[in-house]
């Protein structure tokens, strides 16, 4: 297993909903993200997402395709996030969806731990693994 870390910097935006998201009082958002350090690239995404303001509990789901550079290798991979937030407290899980990777990423496996600071600063951290060359 490998290890990569870094910074990185993400931009949402809200997007019309469908009639049936809406109906579901759901939120839909694009992801946009330029990453730094060990993983140098950007990613494209959607998550759907649901919050109670008065507890703080929520949850959401979002996959994004990430492409560049990791660990000096290149190419794409995919990113399923799957996330709650009980009163306050996160519980997230990110990991590579199977065969998603591309290039010399074909075979890449992994979980993604995002970090944010109390400045709101974004990090990653993330153990990875590829075949042997």
């Amino acid at each position: 297993m490998k290890h990569a870390q870094g910074t990185f910097e993400v931009k949402l935006a809200a997007q019309p909903a469908p009639p049936s998201i809406e109906a579901a009082a759901l939120g839909r958002q694009t992801i946009d993200k330029r990453f730094h350090g060990d993983l140098d690239g950007s990613s494209l995404g959607e998550m759907l997402a649901v919050m109670d303001k008065a507890t703080g509990s929520g949850a959401y789901v979002a996959l994004e395709r990430v492409t560049g550079t990791l660990g000096g290798r290149q190419g794409s991979f995919v990113l399923m996030h799957s996330a709650t937030m009980t009163r306050g407290a996160p519980a997230m899980t990110i990991t590579v969806v199977p065969d998603s990777g591309t290039g010399e990423l074909d075979g890449l496996s992994g979980t993604l731990v995002i970090h944010i600071d109390a400045k709101g600063a974004h990090s990653y951290t993330f153990d990875y693994s590829l075949p042997l060359e």
